[in-house]
């Protein structure tokens, strides 16, 4: 393998191990899956990961075709090194434990330069944000549970529910603590 996969990298590898396709129809699943929840799906940086995969010899041209004026489309599939790949990194993704420098905590340890009235907003603000997407990653579920969709391939969307959950109630802890002034606040407001 040349470099690390990124994470749009190696969801198009996933894509191309349940058939060939091209990058369009990559993108489009993708969109489907809901897999924004998980990272940034943007059309031209899923054309660049795959062409950085043919470059490297983990995805294979298997054909083009073209409907109508619509632009040329490329239909790639899955190599060996390709499939190695996915297996080398999911293996090593799943073993390790990796501080991925999320901004949520580099935004924390400096929030006390805030005046506390602004930095409740902003936690208040968050909280409601965190239940919306909770609420949406349980429509997600309910609606694979409904379409009978196989659990190990949507169990992800639960993980980052439970996950999204213990930082919201996390921020309910934080928010009674800085109200209740058990928690002081560097910032006289």
């Amino acid at each position: 393998m040349a470099s690390a996969l990124s994470p749009l990298a190696l969801a198009a590898i996933g894509l191309l191990v349940e058939r060939p396709m091209h990058p369009y129809e990559m993108f489009q699943l993708l969109l489907e899956r809901r897999d924004g929840h998980l990272m940034k799906v943007r059309a031209g940086s899923l054309y660049h990961a795959v062409e950085r995969l043919h470059r490297d010899g983990l995805v294979d041209v298997v054909g083009t075709d073209r409907a109508g004026n619509r632009p040329e489309r490329t239909t790639y599939a899955l190599t060996d090194d390709g499939r190695a790949a996915l297996h080398a990194s999911v293996t090593e993704m799943l073993r390790t434990p990796v501080n991925e420098f999320p901004r949520f905590p580099i935004a924390l340890s400096e929030a006390h330069n805030l005046p506390l009235d602004e930095a409740l907003d902003l936690f208040e603000h968050r909280r409601t944000a965190l239940d919306a997407e909770i609420a949406d990653l349980r429509t997600i579920i309910d609606a694979a549970r409904g379409s009978a969709v196989d659990e190990a391939y949507w169990f992800v969307a639960d993980y980052r529910r439970a996950v999204l959950a213990a930082e919201r109630d996390w921020l309910d802890r934080l928010i009674d603590r800085l109200r209740t002034k058990d928690l002081t606040w560097p910032h006289l407001t």
